[in-house]
């Protein structure tokens, strides 16, 4: 299915898919969403954009494997839950603060972190199994 429209509208849906999935990931804070459901967003536009244009422009858009950023993903989200020991608080306790960008308030969390990096974690691991599986077929 690699027909001239869809390699045409593929980068500009695959855009658009991923800008939505960020929004998905900041706004499941306080709603329903978060980083696994924008982690499959992600990953299914990198699927997409890979059937229409193939595996090697996806490699370079996303710049670095898929598994290290499934890895990276992992190890933030590990570290969200240790900054909680260091103020003598259980593993995974939410902490909060509030920095000041630009003249408004942003409340930041140990939560939002965490949703980062399962939001990597889905994106690097579902993109890493859809590459292979397209590689495959291409053969």
């Amino acid at each position: 299915m690699r027909t001239v429209i869809f390699r045409t509208v593929a980068p500009y849906l695959t855009s658009l898919m991923v800008l939505f999935s960020i929004f998905v990931l900041l706004r499941g804070h306080n709603e329903p969403g978060g980083g696994f459901i924008g982690g499959l967003i992600a990953a299914s536009a990198f699927a997409i954009y890979g059937i229409a244009c193939g595996v090697a422009p996806v490699r370079r858009a996303i710049h670095f494997h898929p598994m290290a950023i499934a890895a990276f993903g992992l190890f933030l989200s590990g570290m969200a839950g240790v900054l909680s020991i260091f103020v003598s608080r259980s593993y995974m306790s939410g902490l909060w603060t509030s920095v000041h960008f630009f003249g408004n308030w942003i409340d930041l969390s140990t939560v939002l972190i965490f949703d980062i990096g399962v939001y990597l974690v889905v994106v690097g691991a579902i993109t890493s199994i859809a590459l292979a599986l397209e590689e495959r077929d291409r053969d």
